[in-house]
C-alpha cells in the first residue's frame, strides 16, 4: 500500500501578502507542515511531496521532500480545490493521499497519524480536521444546536464542528469520485492553536504571538 503527503502551494495571496513566506517562529509560514510531516513519515512509511509551480522552494526544501512541479494554470483564483487534487493524483499515483496545507502550522503529527492509520487499516474511507464549537450557534437566521424556548447550560449544548483544513486523509478511489471525505470518515478533533488556519492578516497576527509566546515554543517545535 502506498501512502502519498502533498502539499500544494500557492506563493501569491490575494488577502494576505507573500503568505507562504512570512515569518513564523523565525522561518518560513511553508517550512512548518513539513516538519511535521516529516514526523509522521519517521512512524510511517511514505513520500512527501511539495506541488507548486515555483521550482525556487525546492532548493529550501528538506531532503526528505520531493518537489512535483504544478502547471501555472492551478495558481488562478478560480482554481478548485479539487482541480488540483487530480492534477497531482494523475502525475504522482497511490493508493492513499495525505492533504495537507503550510496554512495550518500547529498541526501535530499525531493527529495526522491517527487519520492516516484509521485509513489504512478501513475503519474508515477517509479522515480530516475539525475543530468543535460549543455555544450557541446560528445559521440563516435560526438557532442551529439550540432551542430559543429552552435555552440550555453551555455544556449541554450539542456541539458544531467545522473542517479546519488542516488535513484530509482518503483513497485513491473516493478521489477518483472527486470527493476528498466518504461515507464513513474519521473525524479528528483539533484544538484550537491546532486549528488556526492562516488566511488573513488577524490570523497571522494570533499565529505569530503564538509562536512567539513562551509556552509556544513547544507548540511549534511539536510541528
Amino acid at each position: 500500500m502506498r501512502i502519498v503527503a502533498f502539499v500544494p502551494i500557492k506563493m501569491h495571496s490575494r488577502r494576505l501578502e507573500n503568505k507562504m513566506l512570512l515569518p513564523l517562529g523565525g522561518r518560513p509560514l511553508w517550512s512548518h507542515i513539513f516538519e511535521c510531516l516529516t514526523k509522521v513519515q519517521s512512524e510511517i512509511e511514505m513520500d512527501i511531496y511539495c506541488y507548486c509551480s515555483d521550482n525556487s522552494i525546492e532548493e529550501q526544501l528538506p531532503n526528505n521532500i520531493r518537489f512535483l512541479q504544478r502547471p501555472k494554470t492551478l495558481d488562478s483564483d478560480a482554481t478548485k480545490g479539487m482541480e488540483i487534487y487530480t492534477a497531482f493524483a494523475a502525475t504522482i499515483p497511490s493508493d492513499i493521499y495525505v492533504l495537507c496545507h503550510a496554512t495550518s502550522p500547529f498541526v501535530r503529527p499525531e493527529s495526522i497519524v491517527t487519520g492516516i492509520k484509521s485509513v489504512a487499516k478501513g475503519t474508515n474511507d477517509s479522515a480530516f480536521s475539525c475543530s468543535r464549537i460549543q455555544t450557541f450557534c446560528w445559521f440563516n437566521g435560526q438557532p442551529l444546536n439550540y432551542s430559543l424556548d429552552n435555552i440550555v447550560q453551555t455544556q449541554d449544548i450539542r456541539p458544531v464542528y467545522y473542517e479546519t483544513s488542516a488535513f484530509f486523509v482518503f483513497t485513491n478511489e473516493l478521489l477518483e469520485k472527486k470527493r476528498r471525505i466518504g461515507c464513513n470518515p474519521r473525524i479528528i478533533e483539533t484544538d484550537r492553536i491546532e486549528s488556526i488556519d492562516i488566511d488573513e492578516l488577524n490570523d497571522y497576527l494570533l499565529a505569530q504571538y503564538i509562536a512567539n509566546s513562551t509556552d509556544s515554543k513547544c507548540v511549534v517545535s511539536s510541528t
